[in-house]
């Protein structure tokens, strides 16, 4: 007998697939960048040189912001089939973070390497619309539609406005600390990283809100009730 065809993945399976391979990818590459951190934390925290604790919560932060990100783009457009552009971004942005996590002790190259982090950002932002144009077709006419309307709605707001905003603000701290004073550096460097915790703080704030409205519009929908079984009629 010949053997029978193979059965191909239905859509669902590729689709479930897919997911668990963003997420798998994306925890491991920032386990790989808060490897990075925690070398880099080790030193100053032992030896307690509290002058470098906000910039090593700074990159906690980051990671956090990078992490809950890719997270929340994953569960709402990832879908088959796999976007390799999309992963290789991924990557390069975490090659990129992790050696500004080397730069705790050198506040210029902190804040350059950091507005270089948010162009790469912002790239992927731009090539990520793709992704999100083929789930509008999909998305039409479904449950999932209100979702996607927020999911551009916040696209379009990184693209243009926040991201463009921590680019120009790292690159302005940056130049701000290499042209000041010896004597009065360490103060222009301490408004930096404090501002920018500020950014971090309020951006997570905003993402995790975001994340939230999200997940009111992919709620699982309830099972339905079992039909009751009739009685049996006696003899």
């Amino acid at each position: 007998m010949p053997a029978p065809p193979p059965v191909l993945p239905s859509r669902s399976e590729l689709d479930s697939l897919v997911i668990n391979v963003e997420l798998t990818l994306t925890s491991i590459i920032q386990g790989v960048a808060l490897s990075f951190l925690c070398e880099n934390a080790h030193d100053p925290l032992v030896s307690l040189r509290w002058e470098l604790w906000p910039f090593l919560l700074n990159g906690l932060l980051l990671i956090f912001l990078f992490w809950s990100r890719s997270i929340g783009h994953t569960l709402t457009v990832i879908r088959w089939p796999l976007d390799f552009s999309h992963n290789f971004l991924y990557i390069a942005a975490v090659l990129l973070e992790s050696v500004i996590f080397t730069q705790v002790t050198n506040p210029v190259a902190w804040f350059t390497l950091l507005s270089l982090f948010s162009l790469l950002v912002w790239i992927l932002f731009v090539t990520d619309q793709r992704i999100i144009w083929k789930r509008e077709q999909e998305y039409r006419g479904t449950a999932w539609e209100k979702l996607l309307t927020q999911v551009k709605a916040d696209q379009r707001l990184n693209i243009f406005v926040l991201v463009p905003l921590f680019c120009a603000f790292h690159l302005i701290c940056a130049v701000v600390i290499f042209e000041s004073e010896p004597g009065i550096r360490p103060l222009v460097v301490w408004i930096c990283v404090l501002a920018q915790f500020v950014g971090f703080v309020g951006y997570l704030i905003y993402l995790l809100r975001f994340l939230a409205r999200l997940a009111l519009h992919a709620q699982p929908v309830a099972d339905e009730p079992n039909e009751p079984v009739p009685e049996q009629q006696g003899a």
